[in-house]
C-alpha cells in the first residue's frame, strides 16, 4: 500500500489482526526482508512493514535522510493506521530510526527491539568509511552494493546461505544511489540514543550476533548492560533473520507476547 508524505510515495503492508507490530528493514533492504518472519507473527498479531525513505518504493526525501525525517514518516504511516501503541523491532538502520521514533513517542510504544542495532553513535572510523563509501558509490555502484552485503553475514555462513546472499544483493541493488548516499549521510550523523533506552519505561531487547562483521559484540554487551536491556545473543553475523532465522522468530514472538 502507498502513502503520500510530503510529496513523496511511502511503501507499507499491513497483515493480521491483534497486537501492532511495526518492523523497520535495515540499511539496502526493504520490506521484503520479513518475507520470512511476516507470516509467523501475524497468526496472532497484526503486523506493519514499512519501506524506508530511499529504499524499495519509497521514494527518497531530500540529500540526507536523518534518523529523525525517517522516524516522521514512519508516524505518517501508523498515525494513517490510526495505531495507538506498537511493538517495535528494527534491523540496523531500521533500530536507528525506532530510537528516533522512541524518542519522541514513548507513549506509543509497548517494546522496543533493537535487531544487529545499536543506540550508539558511529564512531570517527565509521564516520570517515561512510564518507569514503559515497564517494565510491557514485563510480562503482554495482561492486559497493554487493561487497557491502556480503560484508553483513559471518565469513562462515558465505557458502551456507550463498542463494539468500544473492537474493540479497539483488534487492539492495534495487536501492537508487540517491538513496544509498542520503542514508549513509544520516546514519553518519546520528546521535547516541542511549538515553532513549535508558529512560524507557516498555519493554526492550537487543539481539546480538556474536560474530557481526559490522558491530563490535563486546561493546553491544557493554551497551546493555549500560542500558539495563534483555539481551538475546545468536552465534552468528548481521542478518539474524536469514543466519538464525528461527531462533529469530521464537524470540521475537516471545518478546511481542510479553509486551
Amino acid at each position: 500500500m502507498i502513502l503520500q508524505h510530503k510529496g513523496i510515495n511511502i511503501f507499507y503492508s499491513d497483515v493480521g489482526k491483534g497486537s501492532a507490530v511495526v518492523l523497520l528493514h535495515g540499511f539496502l533492504e526493504n520490506a521484503t526482508m520479513w518475507k520470512d518472519i511476516v507470516p509467523e507473527l501475524s497468526k496472532k498479531n497484526r503486523v506493519i512493514t514499512i519501506d524506508l525513505l530511499g529504499h524499495g518504493k519509497t521514494d527518497s526525501l531530500g540529500y540526507v535522510h536523518a534518523m529523525e525525517t525517517m522516524a516522521e514518516a514512519v508516524e505518517a504511516v501508523l498515525k494513517h493506521l490510526r495505531l495507538r501503541r506498537i511493538t517495535l523491532i528494527g534491523h540496523s538502520l531500521g533500530g536507528y530510526v525506532a530510537l528516533a521514533f522512541a524518542e519522541k513517542n514513548q507513549k506509543k510504544i509497548k517494546g522496543l527491539c533493537l535487531m544487529n542495532s545499536t543506540a550508539q553513535a558511529d564512531d570517527e572510523e565509521r564516520k570517515k568509511l561512510r564518507a569514503r563509501a559515497n564517494k565510491m558509490v557514485q563510480n562503482s555502484f554495482e561492486s559497493m552494493v554487493k561487497m557491502s552485503v556480503a560484508n553483513l553475514f559471518s565469513s562462515e555462513n558465505w557458502t551456507r546461505f550463498s542463494n539468500e546472499i544473492e537474493t540479497t544483493k539483488t534487492e539492495a541493488l534495487k536501492t537508487p544511489i540517491q538513496g544509498y548516499i542520503a542514508t549513509n549521510e544520516g546514519m553518519k550523523e546520528r546521535p547516541n540514543r542511549e538515553a532513549v533506552l535508558l529512560n524507557s519505561s516498555y519493554k526492550k531487547l537487543m539481539i546480538i550476533g556474536e560474530k557481526d562483521p559490522v558491530l563490535n559484540y563486546t561493546s553491544l554487551v557493554e551497551e546493555c548492560k549500560r542500558t539495563q536491556t534483555k539481551t538475546v545473543v545468536f552465534p552468528d553475523g548481521h542478518m539474524s533473520h536469514i543466519e538464525n532465522k528461527e531462533e529469530l522468530i521464537t524470540t521475537l514472538t516471545n518478546f511481542i507476547g510479553s509486551c
